[in-house]
């Protein structure tokens, strides 16, 4: 059965969030909307424009809410992402924030070109502007990806970025609109002064960068980047024009080992997983129904939320089975629903159909995720 089959007629009714098949991926919606509006508020009163990734949520549902609440567009990782988005009918400001650069992919882009409004995407190297100049029949806006020292994509150094700014001005399809600088590795430094100084290195770079293209009469119009781990670092460099922040809407339980802030965190846990006591018979230790295929497993292993002692953890099973550590002893039974913070709310998305979105111990309705498995 699909999830509407088995849980559509629960919408609504007091008490249906219990009676859901688990393991479930559930949003809480009033925490989803705070956590929306507060980035929302923080990046105009900063006068940044905020274009948040969906790599995140992959959902149009979500998407459209961040274009409400006056997002400017939305970042995807990857082409099918976008074309997910743009299926949906979410498709103004629409980012693509890896490159494309297969024939086939190409194509594809192109296409999608011609139905987005105002799509970009990041260009590292000259062979790639070349290609996608020669593909799109319509103007392309692109932005010069800059390297911040993953090198994992992006131009390696400023000479490089001049040298790709005249290969895309030799394109007349392709409009260059600025710069991208994402700083994956600063995001989940746990201390905020720690951060903000390795912050504070990378944008003496991106400086640099920065004024060579300026010198080659190619200052950036856009300059797009940051991230949750760092957004509010990013706001005080007098760099970006535009913030990338992802994981914000879900605040998942990497980004709640940071201090964000250097005080209360700013976003509320919004995204999570009910599960089930499926057997309750050793001592202080009960399985639950959620293992390897329930939660991604690069971070450290889901909190415990609610349903069960203070202390509880979690430890991996196996595919389908977690065990949980009750220190009093004091065992949840069979049956009873044990909530779970995802570990990284990105990859743990993607092993869902959708998310069951609710507000206290009510469902409110299924959303599906939208751009899941898109990954090419």
């Amino acid at each position: 059965m699909t999830d509407d089959e088995m849980h559509a007629p629960l919408i609504g009714l007091p008490g249906s969030r219990a009676r859901l098949n688990t393991p479930v991926l559930v949003i809480d919606r009033p925490a989803l909307e705070r956590n929306i509006a507060r980035m929302a508020g923080f990046s105009a009163e900063h006068g940044l424009k905020l274009r948040p990734h969906a790599k995140t949520h992959k959902s149009a549902d979500i998407a459209r809410m961040q274009l409400a609440a006056g997002a400017v567009g939305i970042c995807c990782a990857k082409l099918g992402e976008a074309e997910a988005l743009a299926d949906a009918g979410v498709t103004r400001g629409l980012h693509i924030t890896s490159p494309v650069v297969s024939a086939p992919a190409i194509a594809r882009l192109a296409a999608l070109n011609a139905r987005a409004q105002d799509l970009m995407l990041v260009v590292d190297h000259p062979d790639n502007a070349a290609a996608l100049g020669v593909a799109c029949t319509q103007p392309l806006r692109v932005l010069i990806d800059v390297d911040p020292g993953i090198r994992r994509t992006g131009v390696a150094s400023a000479a490089a970025a001049v040298a790709l700014l005249a290969a895309i001005r030799a394109q007349p399809m392709l409009r260059y609109c600025g710069v991208q600088y994402y700083c994956g590795m600063q995001q989940h430094i746990a201390g905020f002064a720690d951060r903000a100084a390795a912050m504070a290195d990378r944008a003496d770079y991106l400086r640099g960068v920065i004024a060579a293209l300026s010198q080659a009469d190619g200052a950036p119009e856009i300059v797009s980047g940051g991230g949750t781990g760092t957004h509010r670092i990013d706001a005080t460099l007098g760099l970006f024009t535009e913030l990338q922040v992802g994981s914000y809407v879900f605040m998942d339980s990497q980004y709640a080992a940071c201090d964000l802030t250097e005080g209360e965190p700013p976003f509320e846990t919004a995204l999570m997983v009910d599960s089930r006591v499926v057997s309750a018979n050793a001592q202080g230790m009960a399985t639950l129904d959620a293992g390897y295929k329930a939660f991604a497993t690069d971070a450290e292993p889901p909190r415990v939320l609610t349903g069960a002692p203070a202390g509880s953890q979690y430890f991996f099973m196996g595919d389908e089975h977690g065990a949980l550590l009750v220190p009093d002893g004091r065992v949840p039974g069979l049956a009873e629903v044990v909530t779970l913070a995802a570990p990284h709310c990105d990859p743990t998305v993607n092993l869902y159909d959708c998310y069951h979105v609710v507000e206290g111990d009510v469902l409110r309705g299924i959303w599906p995720v939208t751009a899941r498995g898109r990954s090419r």
